[in-house]
């Protein structure tokens, strides 16, 4: 039997029990302290602006408590719509925060296309006889 000094069974523990430690850490640093008072995302950045990567994992929490219908048709819709609102969302907090004129216009006209998409994907629920899903949280 192969036997190791002291020193090599500290440093795998130590390099163990870091590498199971970072998702705590990791969730600890970014998870919403929604319990404590005045703490929220808006709160975290300056000036009110909105922390574009918690708008997506918002955005992505959303997509995925959809209830799945069963059809992939209704289903693609279904979450079509709410990417399309996710999109909104943040172009509107460009709008409100950005500086760049390039930016600017880009975030513009993805609001006047992606409003357009979700009044397709609207219609097209309404033919199936569905009305867009709300997420289940």
């Amino acid at each position: 039997m192969k036997t190791f000094p002291a020193s090599h069974s500290l440093s795998g523990a130590a390099v163990i029990a870091c590498g199971l430690l970072s998702p705590l850490a990791l969730q600890a640093q970014t998870a919403p302290h929604s319990g404590m008072k005045g703490a929220g995302m808006d709160q975290s950045m300056p000036h009110g602006k909105m922390d574009m990567k918690a708008m997506m994992k918002e955005n992505n929490d959303k997509m995925a408590s959809l209830p799945m219908s069963g059809n992939p048709d209704v289903d693609f819709a279904q979450m079509m719509r709410v990417h399309h609102q996710g999109a909104i969302d943040m172009a509107q907090a460009q709008l409100r925060d950005g500086k760049d004129p390039k930016m600017l216009k880009m975030a513009k006209d993805i609001v006047a296309a992606q409003k357009k998409e979700i009044a397709e994907l609207d219609a097209f629920l309404a033919r199936s006889g569905k009305t867009p899903a709300a997420p289940t949280k």
